[in-house]
């Protein structure tokens, strides 16, 4: 992982940035707040919320800013007012080449969250993720569909017959979520989630939220204070999860190479799952 701005635990919730007596809200709810000066503000009330965030006062360790896209009118103003603040870490909403993270990095001094969220965006996905001042990559479903001209994501109820579950990810979806997973692990990023826009299914949430574990997210966005709950608990490993990683560090200092334990062969993978599942039970612990 890249040495700079961390998560410091998994669950995300985005928070308009010109609704400013919600920061404080989301920032006792989540994990990490994103203040968002993008999709959730109205383009008439950027300049209110660019004014709420130079007089915002969260935990830098624990805040991300999203700016609008580099090609946009509002990018250069976003940035004047990130200057303003001592926030580390800032979400480019569609990004779209190495150029525009490296850039952002330059002239703020700000680690990137890279949001690919077009398609030559997730075509760039490895490019993105190489690029100097890159933190982390999420991807965007929705904004990726209505790009290419789609109309949903997901599988409808209407669609069950088929060969996928209704509320499943469509297949470019998935690819561009494997997409970004891969690259941001092939240069050692973090990557994060995408929302679940049924706030309603909690269900949903939750079996997202696991998979996105077992994929390696370091986190899952959220759009709204009550998927949070859901998403700590399905990062959050259980008491025996934590258990056997502890043994097989344990044992791991007292041996080389490969080795067995309770008849499993330990090896090279098995130390970095043990390692990443202690990581998690300790992001959810704070």
């Amino acid at each position: 992982m890249t040495a700079g701005w961390t998560p410091p635990g998994p669950a995300m919730l985005f928070c308009p940035a010109d609704r400013p007596e919600r920061y404080g809200k989301a920032a006792e709810r989540a994990d990490v707040v994103i203040v968002d000066l993008e999709d959730a503000v109205a383009p008439e009330n950027r300049t209110v919320a660019r004014d709420a965030l130079r007089a915002s006062e969260l935990d830098p360790a624990r805040t991300i800013v999203r700016v609008n896209p580099a090609d946009s009118a509002d990018h250069a103003a976003d940035l004047e007012a990130l200057a303003a603040t001592g926030y580390r870490c800032v979400m480019l909403a569609k990004t779209e080449s190495a150029a525009q993270v490296t850039d952002l990095y330059s002239s703020t001094g700000a680690e990137v969250l890279a949001l690919v969220e077009t398609p030559l965006g997730v075509v760039r996905a490895p490019e993105i993720a190489s690029a100097p001042g890159c933190a982390g990559l999420m991807w965007g479903a929705e904004d990726l569909l209505a790009a290419m001209g789609g109309s949903t994501s997901r599988f409808a109820e209407s669609e069950a017959g088929r060969p996928r579950v209704a509320g499943q990810y469509r297949d470019v979806p998935r690819h561009a979520r494997a997409r970004v997973a891969l690259a941001a692990a092939a240069f050692g990023r973090w990557a994060v989630d995408s929302v679940h826009l049924d706030i309603a299914d909690e269900a949903g949430q939750r079996a997202e939220a696991l998979d996105a574990v077992a994929l390696g997210f370091v986190a899952t966005a959220c759009i709204h204070p009550s998927q949070v709950a859901t998403v700590r608990q399905a990062y959050a490993p259980d008491d025996d999860e934590v258990a056997w990683a502890r043994r097989v560090l344990d044992a791991a200092r007292g041996n080389q190479g490969v080795f067995q334990l309770d008849g499993r062969m330990i090896d090279g993978p098995v130390f970095r799952q043990a390692e990443a599942t202690l990581r998690r039970a300790a992001a959810v612990a704070e």
